[in-house]
């Protein structure tokens, strides 16, 4: 539990048009990203809005997933980012925050001593998040979506280092499993045949009997993917056109990539490996489409803190941004936190 301003009362008495805002920290293989979204509470629950989506391309899976360890100029980029997320954060008058590391800090040998490094030079504590708890926060986010959907559904994020993947039956989680096959891992050549085959019959076993299956897929190369064809609001991207995106995206080398289709140069390697996880898994379900919500880990994350926050939990450590008065967290916004 972080609080950046004022501790928690029992009571939460909102006026009709009150706005708390709540924040998100997804450290991820491929980037790092801030997600500050208003919360305003009405009689029918809270409504999330985007506020700000801060991405800052630091690469953490680039060494952790063969050297299983992360440069010491890679950790003072993450550590510099996370300065500037606190800041932000800070001028964007964030109550209550979270922030979550997942598979390149999980598999790097050293990723518990950056977590220290972090919480000691800029005050924030990142918890490392297990590949199923991962899943888990991804399938808080996507709850609205899983009602548009339907009953039956399989929710697929790709990422950097894993995919994680949850089956709903008939409205409620059947199984979630996170597989270590991720777009930095495809690039290095390290997915090896057997976890193919493993996510395939995963899916196998807990789809077979399930009928009218819808698959949702999350993840920002998708997304990306989602934009360059130009889907219409709540509408599926059919297969043919998912595939035929991903073959064209290919053909052209990784310069051409950038120019063609506007990618960032930390999307443009990234963005074939993701569509042909997606592909495959399509392929797998006989699936013709698939929803697109635009809606991931840090909206997950957020919905979670902001349950922690109305639920009036302790704090159990210092504030990242503040000071322990031994019950709540209160800021502590004076110049003593060194900025190096």
């Amino acid at each position: 539990m972080n609080f950046l301003h004022s501790p928690i009362t029992s009571e939460h008495n909102y006026s009709p048009l009150e706005i708390k805002r709540f924040a998100a920290i997804d450290i991820g293989s491929n980037s790092v990203r801030l997600l500050i979204e208003n919360v305003l509470q009405s009689d029918e629950g809270p409504i999330f809005k985007k506020s700000a989506l801060i991405r800052v391309p630091v690469r953490l899976g680039g060494n952790a997933f063969v050297q299983h360890n992360i440069p010491e100029i890679t950790i003072r980029q993450l550590i510099d980012t996370m300065i500037g997320f606190k800041h932000l954060m800070r001028a964007n008058d964030v109550l209550h925050y979270k922030g979550c590391a997942t598979s390149a800090m999980r598999e790097a040998k050293n990723g518990d001593q950056i977590i220290k490094r972090i919480k000691k030079e800029t005050g924030i504590q990142i918890e490392i998040i297990t590949g199923n708890t991962e899943a888990h926060i991804i399938f808080n986010s996507q709850r609205v979506v899983r009602e548009k959907v339907g009953g039956n559904c399989v929710f697929v994020d790709v990422g950097g280092g894993s995919t994680e993947i949850t089956v709903f039956k008939n409205g409620k989680v059947e199984a979630a499993k996170s597989f270590k096959i991720g777009t930095i891992r495809l690039l290095q050549n390290s997915v090896s045949l057997v976890e193919w085959k493993k996510m395939k019959q995963w899916l196998h076993d807990h789809t077979l009997r399930m009928r009218n299956v819808s698959l949702v897929g999350s993840g920002g190369n998708i997304n990306r993917i989602s934009k360059l064809a130009q889907l219409k609001p709540d509408k599926p991207l059919p297969f043919n056109k998912l595939k035929d995106i991903v073959e064209e995206i290919k053909s052209y080398s990784y310069d051409d990539r950038m120019k063609k289709f506007d990618l960032n140069p930390d999307r443009a390697d990234v963005i074939v490996p993701a569509g042909e996880i997606f592909v495959s898994v399509m392929q797998w379900m006989k699936a013709d489409k698939i929803y697109i919500p635009k809606v991931g880990l840090g909206d997950g994350i957020v919905r979670e803190v902001y349950k922690e926050y109305l639920n009036g939990q302790k704090c159990a450590h210092i504030a990242y941004l503040g000071y322990y008065s031994g019950e709540y967290c209160f800021p502590f916004l004076s110049n003593s936190v060194i900025i190096e």
